[in-house]
């Protein structure tokens, strides 16, 4: 949802080493949901553990937490409940988006390994 501050707050760039010292708070339902989003094996599935229990927040967390300490922050996690009914709009499109790129990602297997089926038999080799 957020907040346009753009007409309050003045943009600048930091560096990491501008808030040593400092207490950063973070949004960790974003910072989770950023982690799933985009940390992936190779093949595009995210990262899991031994009981196929995804395990890419977790790893985006550890990461992110211990490179801002080793910079000098210190750091609060913030959880803050149950999203407002205000967000629904925003919840609803990002489990829409989600489910499309589930459905499409299951028809690209399928067609590679239909294709790599055919390329098989059809192979110089036969």
């Amino acid at each position: 949802m957020g907040v346009d501050l753009g007409g309050i707050v003045p943009k600048e760039n930091r560096k990491l080493t501008d808030f040593q010292s400092k207490i950063i708070a973070i949004d960790a339902y974003n910072a989770l949901y950023q982690f799933i989003s985009i940390i992936r094996q190779p093949d595009g599935t995210p990262l899991t553990d031994s009981n196929d229990r995804v395990t890419s927040h977790l790893t985006g967390l550890l990461y992110r937490t211990a490179n801002l300490i080793e910079a000098g922050i210190k750091l609060v996690y913030v959880f803050d409940g149950k999203p407002s009914p205000l967000k629904m709009t925003t919840i609803e499109g990002r489990s829409n988006i989600r489910n499309k790129a589930a459905e499409e990602w299951k028809k690209a297997l399928e067609e590679a390994t239909l294709r790599k089926q055919g390329q098989r038999r059809c192979s110089p080799q036969d």
